[in-house]
């Protein structure tokens, strides 16, 4: 049997591609190990129990074109037991957004330390809230001004969901 040079080369590239992807499936720099088990959590499960290092998501539905927004506000969690990593928003049309088309907003949360911590996530709806934008959440997060129609009627006030958090 006799090789060829270049399927001496192509077993080569062969081999490099092969610890490319061997090296690739860790975790990244700013991921913990575990992060691979990240759960998603219900939104209306306000009591949640995690392990140091484990992260967990919670995701709701959102539709920017409606002004129906989510935020995490006050009070933050206690940054030594819970640590916020971020959003994602993903549009329920696929990759290629459509006006109108409704979101999924991921918050998504790591356990660092013992303890038990709160925090809140705040729904704001063009009823709800007044300014407000996409990244900036209300001054303010009672009721908004209900427009001079003559007939006094309270807005209704934001949703406000309440976590609590025990990491042990």
């Amino acid at each position: 049997m006799s090789i060829s040079p270049g399927s001496r080369g192509g077993a080569v590239l062969a081999a490099a591609a092969l610890l490319a992807l061997a090296t690739g499936c860790g975790p990244g720099a700013d991921e913990p190990a575990g992060s691979a088990g990240t759960t998603s959590r219900p939104v209306k499960d306000t009591t949640i129990s995690a392990e140091p290092g484990e992260r967990f998501t919670l995701t709701v539905d959102q539709n920017v074109s409606t002004r129906e927004y989510w935020y995490l506000v006050d009070p933050q969690p206690d940054s030594s037991v819970l640590v916020s990593r971020g959003q994602d928003d993903t549009s329920d049309s696929g990759d290629d957004p459509m006006a109108g088309a409704g979101s999924r907003l991921t918050f998504t949360f790591e356990a660092k330390g013992e303890g038990t911590t709160r925090f809140t996530l705040l729904h704001c709806t063009f009823t709800t809230c007044q300014g407000n934008t996409s990244t900036l959440p209300p001054g303010t997060t009672g009721p908004s001004a209900t427009p001079d129609t003559g007939a006094p009627s309270p807005s209704p006030a934001p949703e406000r969901i309440t976590y609590t958090v025990t990491v042990g």
